[in-house]
């Protein structure tokens, strides 16, 4: 009966028993995981990445994401509607909204649309013409945004 030496495989076992195997075994499933997660990329193993959000492959996946790639919903998003009184008329200003997460200026355009006013984006939000405070609040709350008007 043979022994093996310690440090060559981790433990003390007969050549006839199964526990030499053990080491190799173990090297074998160790290398086929690093394979699979590191070296997967261009092979028949690659599994494209999904959206932890939706499930669907994230070059599909339309979920809204922020600048560092991290899903933000409509209700992650605190939007604030205010109105400022400017040159004697009202301006609504729709302040709080992701600019990469939102798509503004299709936003924007649905806001107008709905409301027809002019209006814009600026640096800090979308501005629209005239006292929409109040139905902007509603239709952003339709949309999933937890808004609150401010200001008075």
């Amino acid at each position: 009966m043979r022994r093996l030496p310690a440090a060559s495989t981790g433990l003390l076992a007969d050549s006839s028993t199964r526990g030499t195997q053990l080491p190799s075994l173990l090297c074998s499933i160790l290398s086929a995981i690093v394979l699979s997660i590191v070296l997967c990329d261009g092979t028949s193993l690659e599994r494209p990445v999904t959206c932890e959000h939706c499930g669907k492959p994230r070059a599909e996946c339309k979920c809204p994401r922020d600048g560092n790639g991290n899903v933000k919903l409509p209700k992650d998003q605190a939007a604030r509607v205010r109105r400022e009184k400017r040159r004697g008329k009202f301006v609504t200003v729709v302040v709080g909204l992701d600019p990469a997460a939102t798509d503004i200026d299709a936003l924007l355009k649905q806001l107008r649309k709905q409301l027809a006013t002019g209006g814009s984006v600026r640096e800090d939000g979308i501005e629209l013409q005239g006292d929409h405070r109040d139905r902007i609040v509603e239709m952003l709350k339709a949309m999933g945004y937890p808004d609150k008007p401010s200001g008075g």
